[in-house]
């Protein structure tokens, strides 16, 4: 049985929101920037830009249609997932359980912009050259994070578990 602890869940809790706070407060930046100049688009470095886009896909604009039932349609899927995510947590410990409330904090700033807006506003243009990468927010960098922590956790932290029973 899972022993509460409210010391835990209030430290676990505090993570979360300051993922999702950092997330909304340049969303936010991003808004009044566009508001007050009816578009964003501002050249940081040779390699990095601000610019505007509104995305109705999933994760780096994939799977984007102007069609309401299927924009709702992965919208509840993201919304499954992101509960399915907090009861991992739930049942997680450790270096893994960062990473997936990483993933949460993230989730949770990107579906409130999709109920909110119908859309997500994506604005950091990262790229070499010519070469764009998607245009992104700051909810997927701790997305993209915490699925790159796991994945390493599964490969490293396994391994040497499994190396024990040999």
């Amino acid at each position: 049985m899972l022993k509460i602890n409210l010391k835990n869940i209030l430290l676990n809790s505090l993570f979360v929101l300051t993922i999702f706070l950092a997330d909304r407060i340049t969303k936010i930046y991003i808004l009044q920037l566009a508001e007050l100049e009816n578009t964003v688009d501002v050249y940081l470095t040779s390699y990095l830009n601000l610019y505007l886009i509104w995305n109705k896909g999933i994760a780096f604009g994939l799977f984007s249609f102007d069609d309401n039932i299927v924009y709702n349609f992965i919208s509840l899927i993201i919304i499954v997932i992101t509960i399915i995510i907090l009861f991992m947590i739930i049942k997680t410990e450790g270096f893994k359980k960062y990473c997936l409330m990483s993933i949460l904090g993230g989730s949770i700033g990107n579906v409130f912009d999709r109920i909110y807006f119908s859309a997500v506003p994506d604005f950091i243009d990262f790229h070499v050259n010519s070469y764009h990468w998607f245009v992104f927010n700051v909810a997927d960098i701790f997305i993209t994070l915490g699925v790159i922590c796991l994945i390493y956790a599964e490969i490293f932290f396994n391994k040497r578990e499994n190396e024990k029973f040999i």
